[in-house]
This record gives structure tokens, sequence and C-alpha cells, in this order.
């Protein structure tokens, strides 16, 4: 997510803070979609004002109406990777990021999820992460949802990240994750034993943050 974030400040940071400001709620007025004050948002997430009006101009840059469907969404996404196929990582992370299921993110779900993602505690990111992962909403991971996921990570990062990876390799990982997460061995993972077995091992940490590198 880094890099969608760098694509969606770098034009805004010459401004001035106070013709951004000017700029900001004129524009706000034109839009489909009027955000919440900044001041609001301010306090519920772990931005800046400042932050967030960089933000804003950068997410209204890409997203005119005020909010993003999944068709460009993906669009976006797609051009980090381009050795690769991001489809359908996008597809999952466009749902942990439209936190109201109705097939649209808004500017406040955007940074809500980036606030947390960026600046949240271990916890949370990890919390969060398990959402991303639960991709039925249940409230547990199993294997093929967990799968999934991995499979994803490695068709967007592409032949030439993984020029040699072979089919299973995904599977592999998954099994070796779930051996560690799944204590009671009932097949799926809840999120506590997610939580427990990330912070538990610095390798499945590293894992959790390496695919959170790509989010």
């Amino acid at each position: 997510m880094g890099a969608v974030v760098g694509t969606l400040t770098m034009q805004t940071r010459q401004r001035q803070p106070s013709r951004d400001k000017v700029d900001d709620e004129l524009e706000m007025t034109m839009v489909c979609h009027r955000p919440e004050g900044l001041e609001q948002l301010e306090a519920q997430t772990n931005f800046t004002k400042q932050e967030l009006q960089v933000l804003y101009r950068g997410f209204k840059n890409e997203c005119p109406s005020g909010v993003v469907n999944e068709e460009t969404f993906k669009h976006i996404y797609a051009q980090f990777f381009p050795h690769g196929d991001a489809s359908t990582y996008a597809h999952y992370l466009f749902n942990a990021f439209d936190t109201r299921n109705n097939g649209s993110i808004k500017f406040e779900d955007f940074v809500m999820g980036l606030s947390t993602l960026l600046r949240g505690t271990v916890r949370e990111k990890l919390e969060w992460t398990f959402y991303l992962y639960d991709i039925n909403r249940d409230g547990f991971i199993n294997k093929e949802e967990m799968t999934e996921i991995v499979r994803a990570i490695y068709d967007m990062m592409g032949k030439y990240t993984y020029p040699a990876l072979k089919g299973d390799v995904p599977k592999q990982h998954v099994d070796a994750f779930f051996e560690k997460m799944d204590k009671n061995k009932d097949g799926v993972v809840t999120l506590e034993e997610f939580v427990l077995a990330c912070q538990e091992d610095e390798n499945m940490m590293r894992s959790m943050q390496l695919f959170e590198n790509v989010m």
C-alpha cells in the first residue's frame, strides 16, 4: 500500500497547506461524495490534519467522484505490479477496505484502513490482516481462504520475482502456517490463534509483514 499512497500524494507535496485548504473546501462541494470533516477524521485516525489534506487531494486526483469502485481500484493497483497479475489480490484488498459492503470505497474508508496499516499497533495490524484473510467473513480462516490470498500475492509479484516458483509452493507455505496457527487442530484459525501465533513466531510475523507491504 505504501506504493499506492506514494503515488496518491506525490503530486501534492509541493503545494502550500493554506492553498490546499481552500482548494479542498472548494472541491469537496463539487464531488459526488463529500467526506467527513478533516477534524473528525483526525480524531478517528492516526493522521494529522495536514496529512489528511495531502491524502485527500491524492485520492481525489485518482477518484474525482469521491468514491472508487472495484474496477477502478484494480486498475490503479495493477500499475504497481506490471510483471504480475494483481487483479485477484486487489479484489480481496478492495473488499477489506469496503467495510460498508456496498461495492465502493469512500475517502473515509480508505484513510481508516490506511491508518491501521501504517500507524496502528501490532495487534490492530494483525486484526486487519486477519479480516483480509477471512474471505467469507465467518470469523475464521480456513486453509482454502489462506491459500487464495497467498496465491494471489504470488501471482501479483510475478514471474520476475519468483521465476522458478512451482504451483504447490503457496500451499506448502499455508500448510506450514496452519500447523503453527491452528492450536486446537480443528481445521480453522480464530483471530486469537492468528494473533498469538504471529506474536510468538518472529518468522511468521515477518511473513505477515511482508504481505502487509504489498497492501
